[in-house]
């Protein structure tokens, strides 16, 4: 519940925050002007922004089991599992949250977290993370899934990623409306100006939201690393869990939930990474406290 209401909060701020920017600038009056009602513009904006971060949140954890194929497990159906079972229940009690669901699931060493409740998560490991790594290596691994899942990481980039949806809908729109009456001259209506700037706009902001995103992801590393260091009482068994997993190949995590996992490797500039280099983490392990 108080998810929600953080939820609704956030979208009333950023929409007197972008009402109060169009009213610095003159907007609002320029807008009005030209016939363009920016009030109901600004509401679809945020309608936009969060309703597609918020659904993608309450479908994260079906669209996590059908993207990766994960099954979920309770124990019964060997010695592994049932060992992942109970790791996953003491780690859940020593971080005070509820029993996520597990499941295990065909692919390179990975593993993640996901799910909108921190009662009701669904904490997901790989065969190739089991196969390659010791037991308390891969405890140190799903204590930082448990982490992910105790700080309420996937609220709190849903969150910002529909902050930024709204802020690059509502200004991609409004760039375009100002580039077909002020370039093109359009006088009545949109014209083929407005659409041709709203598309490339959104194609930009949406790029620079996307780093944003990426960078508030790569801290969130940092902070379940040290939330693992911390239901294990020591930093080494993570420590070692990323040096593992750099002579491993690692990753096979879909688009989804790549953002979710403890390692990705996406081949991307390091500016849009989700996930800090392995020695940057290995070090902040390291260093005194």
């Amino acid at each position: 519940m108080k998810r929600i209401v953080l939820l609704i909060a956030t979208n009333l701020a950023v929409m007197l925050v972008l009402s109060v920017v169009v009213s610095v600038l003159g907007l609002d009056q320029w807008l009005t002007a030209e016939g363009i009602d920016y009030y109901s513009m600004l509401v679809m904006s945020a309608v936009f922004g969060f309703g597609g971060a918020f659904i993608s949140l309450l479908m994260s954890k079906w669209i996590a089991k059908m993207s990766t194929g994960a099954q979920v497990i309770d124990g019964s159906e060997g010695t592994t599992q049932y060992w992942l079972v109970q790791t996953v229940q003491r780690l859940a009690q020593e971080a005070k949250i509820g029993m996520p669901e597990v499941a295990v699931y065909e692919g390179p060493a990975n593993a993640f977290a996901t799910g909108a409740f921190r009662d009701s998560a669904l904490v997901a490991v790989s065969s190739g993370l089991v196969e390659a790594m010791s037991k308390e290596e891969v405890e140190a691994v799903l204590g930082h899934e448990i982490s992910h899942v105790a700080n309420g990481d996937m609220v709190t980039l849903t969150l910002i990623q529909g902050v930024l949806n709204t802020f690059v809908f509502f200004l991609s729109r409004v760039v375009g409306m100002i580039v077909d009456k002020v370039v093109f001259r359009t006088e009545r209506g949109l014209g083929p100006g407005f659409y041709i700037t709203m598309i490339v706009s959104q194609i930009l902001f949406g790029i620079a939201a996307s780093a944003i995103v990426a960078w508030f992801s790569r801290r969130r590393e940092f902070r379940a690393d040290a939330g693992s260091a911390s239901l294990l009482h020591s930093p080494q068994p993570m420590i070692a869990a990323l040096s593992r997993l750099g002579s491993i190949q690692s990753g096979g995590l879909p688009d989804q939930v790549k953002a979710f996992g403890i390692n990705s490797n996406s081949g991307l500039a390091a500016l849009f990474a989700t996930h800090p280099p392995l020695e940057q983490r290995i070090a902040a392990l390291q260093a005194p406290r």
